[in-house]
């Protein structure tokens, strides 16, 4: 299977999460692929958007190869397992980890601007990503958001490997995913036009959500912080 792009992924998506449109949800999408799944979703459920910033940590050295990622909110998921059987110390990934947290701080200011983190705790909070590999930033991202209290977690994407959608199910209240792949050797391979999402694109879909939902209607639906 498939998708054109990631406006195809996310339509597809969200028809598989019509019955959330009732419980009031908050979409939270991974900057920076994720967003334009997540903005489909929030647009046929009628919620608000925002994002949720995760970045992978590297291998010292070796940038492309993850060894955990760290989320806003604090949250830090290393593989330890694969630390050890690769030689890397704790300290050289810790000092990694934390240039990392510092950019996720600068993201979040460049893509919220002046708009404060949503409110999280007591809402149903989809989080959506344009696919799952190894489901390491996603795994960071839940724990994080794990300790505004939400109410329940659904992590939703277009496409996700198997075994990784396994190992990520415990730590959420429900998985939808359009395609379960058996065997994925990257998220790209599933989308005819998988080119890169850039900052400005972020902030533009953020903007035209903000924009269509409007400060009354996110008044009523009790997001505040949209205003």
């Amino acid at each position: 299977m498939r998708f054109r792009d990631r406006t195809d992924a996310g339509r597809q998506l969200a028809d598989l999460l019509t019955e959330y449109g009732a419980h009031s949800p908050l979409v939270l999408g991974l900057p920076r692929g994720g967003i334009p799944v997540a903005y489909e979703v929030a647009r046929k459920l009628g919620a608000p958007l925002d994002v949720w910033v995760v970045r992978k940590v590297g291998a010292p050295g070796q940038p492309e190869l993850g060894l955990g990622a760290v989320a806003e909110g604090g949250a830090l998921f290393l593989d330890r397992e694969m630390m050890r059987s690769l030689g890397f110390s704790e300290t050289e990934v810790m000092q990694t980890a934390e240039r990392e947290s510092q950019e996720v701080m600068a993201r979040i200011a460049r893509y919220r601007g002046p708009h404060p983190a949503p409110d999280i705790a007591g809402r149903t909070v989809i989080l959506v990503d344009d696919g799952v590999a190894t489901g390491g930033t996603v795994r960071a991202a839940i724990r994080a958001l794990r300790t505004r209290r939400p109410r329940g977690i659904v992590l939703a994407v277009p496409v996700g490997a198997v075994e990784s959608l396994d190992s990520l199910r415990p730590e959420v209240d429900d998985l939808v995913c359009v395609h379960p792949a058996g065997f994925m050797s990257s998220v790209g391979e599933y989308y005819d036009d998988f080119r890169q999402t850039s900052d400005e694109e972020v902030q533009a879909v953020l903007a035209r959500m903000r924009k269509q939902q409007g400060p009354e209607s996110a008044m009523n639906a009790g997001d505040a912080w949209w205003v």
